[in-house]
């Protein structure tokens, strides 16, 4: 008698933990149909005009700037290649010299374009900055308040 028993209570104890799971599930589900809520309903709310047309302004700025930045890296080429002819008709140490002077040549232009690509860097956040762009979703307010909200249907 005592084995039915036992029996009895590891098949209730399975289907507790089978209920359990269900359980666990539906509110996961629950919770990601919230969130999918929550988040079409932010873009319910956002103006698009406003955001594209900041975005296709800034676009626009960061393309002229990387225009820049590749003349001056051609222009820099170009006067590294000009360079190049000049010095063949050097003596040995006159082109040892001259090498020596176009690698930090190179080295000047490539670290002047860096820092410009990290000037152009700074300007982006900057921008993304001024648009304002919030986050409302996911936030530590939210998660604490999904949190009790959890921890009530319990």
């Amino acid at each position: 008698m005592s084995t039915r028993s036992e029996q009895e209570r590891e098949r209730l104890k399975e289907e507790y933990k089978d209920h359990y799971r269900r359980i666990k599930e539906a509110k996961e589900r629950l919770k990601q149909t919230e969130q999918k809520g929550k988040i079409a309903q932010a873009l319910n709310n956002m103006n698009a005009d406003n955001l594209l047309e900041s975005v296709d302004e800034f676009l626009g700025k960061v393309k002229d700037k990387v225009t820049n930045v590749e003349a001056r890296l051609d222009v820099a080429m170009d006067s590294l290649d000009e360079d190049d002819t000049s010095t063949a008709a050097g003596k040995l140490k006159q082109e040892e010299l001259d090498s020596e002077m176009k690698k930090q040549k190179a080295k000047q232009t490539l670290q002047q374009v860096k820092a410009e690509m990290g000037m152009l860097y700074s300007e982006i956040e900057k921008h993304a900055e001024e648009i304002h762009a919030e986050k409302t979703i996911g936030t530590k307010k939210e998660d604490a308040s999904d949190n009790e909200d959890s921890s009530d249907k319990s």
